[in-house]
């Protein structure tokens, strides 16, 4: 017993000799050769893939309009918005939500609805304008991409009721919906003075876009919860509506959405100074 005990006690101290501890400098060059290491990480598919078809949409729009097919052009901004409310929707309701498909959505968002309504507007008629022209191009393409970064480092921050700014979708609906009204309807651009009335609209929805005029978001409304039977009466109506003359229909919609911010803030601030008329009349 003596002589196992021994040589057990030889044996565990040759491990120990033979066993180096680690310095914190090798702890430290182990960390970091694993942070090396590239990491597999995959994507959602679904939403993302409405992402997608979202810059397909804007990219479609922008060689249509090289071609000088406007109504398609303008019809294909309408089909990018689509999918970009259907892409962050499906997200939310899949569970599916990342930091790559936040990014990825507004670097495509800057095409479908920065980058294509400008170049179609000046495609159309504000090169007739000549430096004015592209000046109000660039002030809404500009107008958008503020829009899109300040609405990236505000979340969390605004509330999610309403968007700080007109939302670049809104805005290139505005400019699209105007474009296809006046091709479907083959409305006289000289007579009519169109590039001027496209000139103070772009600007208007650029300089709307960075305002701090609070639009509605509808992300307070949520499908998968019973709602009353008078809404359901509204969408059918809705689609009558559009389905009846689309470009004015959808035109007329986005000017009352465009104005809305604006005359929600006027309200607003008559709102605040009758409630200081009454606070005043209260105190005295």
């Amino acid at each position: 017993m003596t002589t196992f005990r021994r040589r057990k006690l030889r044996s565990t101290k040759s491990l120990s000799n033979n066993v180096t501890p680690l310095r914190q400098g090798d702890w430290s060059a182990a960390d970091s050769e694993d942070q090396s290491r590239p990491r597999n990480r995959g994507i959602y598919l679904l939403p993302n893939a409405f992402t997608t078809a979202n810059l397909f949409c804007g990219f479609f729009a922008v060689v249509q309009a090289m071609n000088q097919r406007f109504e398609i052009a303008a019809i294909a901004i309408f089909f990018a918005l689509v999918m970009d409310g259907m892409d962050g929707r499906v997200a939310r309701m899949t569970n599916t939500q990342s930091a790559f498909g936040e990014q990825y959505d507004s670097l495509t968002d800057m095409v479908s609805f920065g980058v294509a309504p400008a170049l179609i507007a000046y495609e159309w008629v504000l090169k007739d304008l000549g430096k004015w022209g592209w000046l109000a191009a660039f002030a809404y393409c500009a107008g958008a991409a503020l829009r899109l970064a300040r609405f990236n480092t505000n979340i969390g921050v605004v509330d999610k009721r309403f968007f700080q700014g007109l939302p670049s979708p809104a805005a290139a609906s505005l400019i699209a919906g105007f474009v296809w009204l006046a091709v479907d309807n083959k409305l006289p651009i000289k007579e009519l003075a169109l590039p001027w009335v496209m000139f103070v609209l772009t600007i208007y929805a650029g300089i709307t876009m960075v305002s701090n005029a609070m639009f509605y978001s509808g992300k307070a409304l949520d499908v998968r919860y019973r709602a009353p039977f008078g809404v359901m009466i509204l969408v059918i109506i809705g689609f009558i509506l559009v389905s009846s003359d689309p470009p004015v229909a959808l035109f007329g919609l986005f000017v009352a959405y465009a104005i809305s911010g604006y005359v929600f803030w006027v309200w607003q601030k008559i709102g605040l100074r009758k409630k200081k008329a009454s606070d005043i009349l209260s105190n005295n």
